[in-house]
């Protein structure tokens, strides 16, 4: 039984001495050892809140050698066990009653990308609080309670200052550095401050080159002081007036939203027809000059128009009555238009179809070719290859006609039939010395006269009665001169060409 109690006593032992290494913070978890100026009030167990939400508990409260007090915080919230160097922890009052809490902040607000401060820093073994996250007292504040300073409230004020004057010169003699750092530690206000004035001590340049330029963008205000404070009362004016008209701007506001969705595409379509007028704007300005000189002319212009206008308007009063007259040739006009309208289709259809089937490029082939079919070159000059005899016997005919018996295609050479048709004789003659014969051969081939042209049909002109051409002697022999009558020239000339003559 004794060997019982005391195997009991010591494991009762074992778990106050392993409750007590908790306590101090030699236990597993994330741990904080938080050092205060002051730790009046805050017991183990308070509370740990990081903006108003508990994330943990006051382990323990222990002096330090520097006459500080060593808080130990066990932050049991996984999600703030990650305590950086720039961490703070205040010691707030929690309750009416002097209850305390622990309000800190395991990082100060940075810049989005700004890299994160380095965590806080263990404390190395060996030195108490080994293993636990060290908070140096620069990071933590102590507030004076309002309960405190109540206290001294309730002497008249003489003790009050001697109170003051008493305690602060006995607790603090010499120590005037320490409470310069124990005041600004104690009112976060003041470290705040003391930021803000070494921001600005830095920025000192930067200021004063503000303060130049606020003079500068100062100075035009300044010369229309007038107009800028009625400026201010106009905006009172017109505040009062909105301020009437509550109602009707709260239904504008209702609809404000429906008015920027129908506002969105308006403006992009907007922008749209913008992207697509900005070329016409860009040619407008190049042409902008010009535009500008022709409405600098456009008064002279206009001035020299009047007197345009006014000789037209003179011109119209006598034209009147002529366009007045000539209305009953309009009438006129019309009707023969009317007319000529089926032969004008006509017209049109011939003209059209000539010029899809090509007829007029074959007309001008025909006058081409029979030009050049019928005219020839050589060394000698030009010469006719045909020639055309004006006479009765132009039309086609399946039996010979009175007085036109010729048969051009007469090849035979007899005396018989160049008697018989005495427009071939030419012909023949003329073929012959084509064909190479001299001009004796062929008179010898094709011997005869040629008669007149008055002879050579019944129904003859006017002048039928000429004379038969006579050869006559030539300077050469062989050589024969004809002498043409004034119907058949151009035949009897042909030949004498062709003779050599």
């Amino acid at each position: 039984m004794a060997r019982a109690a005391g195997a009991a006593c010591v494991v009762a032992l074992v778990a106050l001495v392993l409750l007590a290494i908790s306590a101090g913070g030699g236990g597993g978890g994330y741990t904080v050892r938080a050092i205060f100026d002051d730790a009046a009030n805050i017991i183990p167990g308070e509370n740990v809140k990081i903006d108003g939400v508990k994330v943990g508990t006051v382990g323990s409260v222990t002096p330090t050698p520097q006459e500080q007090a060593a808080v130990v915080l066990h932050i049991e919230n996984p999600g703030f066990t990650d305590f950086r160097s720039n961490a703070t922890c205040t010691i707030r009052p929690q309750a009416l009653l002097g209850e305390k809490f622990v309000d800190c902040l395991p990082t100060q607000p940075r810049v989005e990308g700004t890299p994160a401060p380095p965590p806080l820093q263990k404390i190395p073994a060996g030195q108490e609080g080994a293993g636990e996250r060290l908070l140096p007292v620069q990071n933590t504040h102590s507030p004076v309670d309002p309960d405190l300073l109540n206290d001294i409230t309730r002497l008249p004020e003489r003790q009050r200052l001697t109170i003051i004057l008493n305690e602060l010169g006995v607790g603090l003699a010499g120590r005037g550095s320490d409470l310069n750092a124990v005041i600004r530690r104690a009112n976060p206000a003041l470290q705040e401050l003391d930021k803000v004035l070494a921001i600005l001590a830095s920025e000192n340049h930067v200021l004063a080159k503000l303060a130049v330029d606020s003079d500068k963008a100062l100075a035009p205000f300044a010369a229309v002081r007038k107009q800028f404070a009625d400026y201010f009362v106009q905006s009172n004016t017109v505040a009062q007036a909105s301020a009437k008209h509550l109602g009707a701007l709260e239904s504008n506001l209702k609809l404000f939203p429906a008015f920027l969705r129908q506002l969105g595409p308006a403006m992009e379509r907007l922008a749209a027809f913008a992207d697509q007028t900005t070329p016409v704007f860009k040619n407008l300005g190049i042409a902008a000059p010009g535009i500008n000189q022709a409405f600098t002319h456009l008064p002279a212009f206009s001035k020299s128009s009047e007197t345009f206008f006014t000789s037209l308007g003179k011109t119209a009063k006598q034209s009147g009555p002529a366009l007045v007259a000539i209305e009953p040739l309009l009438s006129r006009l019309s009707s023969l238009g009317t007319a000529a309208k089926p032969f004008a289709g006509n017209f049109s259809t011939l003209l059209s179809s000539l010029r899809s089937t090509g007829g007029l490029e074959r007309i001008m082939d025909f006058i081409f070719l029979g030009a050049g079919s019928a005219n020839g070159y050589d060394a000698l000059g030009h010469f006719l290859r045909t020639e055309g005899l004006g006479t009765i016997c132009l039309k086609y005919q399946l039996t010979p006609a009175p007085g036109c018996s010729a048969n051009l295609n007469s090849t035979t050479g007899t005396t018989a039939t160049a008697k018989a048709s005495t427009t071939s004789l030419v012909m023949d003659r003329t073929l012959a010395v084509l064909k190479g014969d001299t001009p004796a051969e062929a008179l010898a081939a094709y011997p005869g006269s040629v008669p007149a042209a008055g002879a050579l049909s019944e129904v003859g002109s006017a002048n039928g009665s000429g004379a038969a051409a006579q050869p006559v002697g030539g300077a050469s022999a062989g050589t024969t001169y004809y002498t043409p009558a004034a119907e058949a020239g151009a035949g009897g000339m042909l030949l004498n060409y062709l003779l050599g003559n």
